[in-house]
């Protein structure tokens, strides 16, 4: 099964749009897991059981394990996913971007050891950077086009030729690099003007959409603005909303996630069409 594939399914199993995003802080975990050697790995799949049935699928952020050489860590997520809930899509952010001989190492790294079904990249070195992510033809490749961050618009608001640069981007994925059908689109739901101009622009490729949650992108705009005419067509992502929600009436911090997580599909489906 392709990423493709799977992901769909997965929107019509669960009845969600919702990604959840897997960036472990430490500082910000349980005192009873601050600890401990494998504090990570405990952390991730607790939040991964406790949102695995509103989930479409679950996003790591490669840097917070990196920056703790807790890499091993984010190897045994990994496999926990497949072995678990093999019906739910990796996508590995890793926002990578170099040349083609670096490019192959960076998929392997992505495909190969972590298993990922998607991986993030970096599209501003061209198509011969993407095109080592593309020989994986069963996975998908998930590009940068308009982020949720304001310094985005610093570059991907410049025009050429009278069109933006994100817009440009969008074009050229569904155009070129989607041949084989396994490109998507990050497109921040900080701006869901430009997120319903991309969506006019690529049909019904799916879209990774951050910036709901912690970052305070509105849910009823993001959704009428992404979603594909049958309701379907992205993986709106929350991150730190959910991991680090506020147990209350005794909760333990799985069942908070879980509370947030469900509170936060259902508030996706109130809008979604069909």
């Amino acid at each position: 099964m392709t990423f493709t594939e799977k992901l769909a399914a997965a929107w019509r199993t669960n009845d969600t749009l919702l990604c959840v995003g897997l960036d472990p802080d430490t500082a910000k975990f349980p005192l009873h897991l601050r600890d401990q050697p494998d504090a990570i790995l405990q952390f991730c799949t607790a939040m991964i059981d406790a949102t695995a049935a509103t989930a479409c699928a679950f996003k790591p952020q490669i840097a917070y394990f990196a920056a703790l050489r807790a890499e091993d860590q984010l190897e045994a997520i990994c496999h926990y996913v497949r072995s678990t809930y093999p019906h739910l899509p990796i996508i590995l952010d890793a926002k990578r971007g170099d040349i083609g001989a670096t490019a192959e190492q960076y998929a392997r790294e992505a495909f190969e050891r972590y298993g990922a079904d998607a991986v993030t990249v970096n599209p501003y070195m061209g198509q011969d950077s993407i095109a080592p992510y593309l020989e994986w033809k069963d996975r998908g490749v998930i590009v940068l086009c308009r982020t949720s961050n304001p310094g985005g618009s610093d570059l991907q608001f410049l025009e050429v030729d009278g069109t933006p640069l994100y817009q440009l981007v969008a074009r050229l994925v569904a155009d070129k690099w989607n041949r084989n059908g396994q490109c998507s689109l990050v497109v921040g739901a900080t701006f869901p003007h430009e997120l319903a101009q991309v969506r006019a622009i690529v049909g019904t490729m799916p879209l990774l959409v951050p910036g709901i949650g912690a970052q305070g992108g509105d849910i009823a705009a993001t959704v009428a603005a992404g979603q594909t005419t049958d309701g379907l067509g992205m993986m709106i992502n929350s991150s730190r909303a959910i991991l680090y929600a506020t147990p209350i009436d005794h909760e333990d911090f799985a069942q908070a996630a879980r509370r947030v997580a469900e509170a936060t599909r259902v508030e996706i489906n109130r809008y979604r069409a069909g």
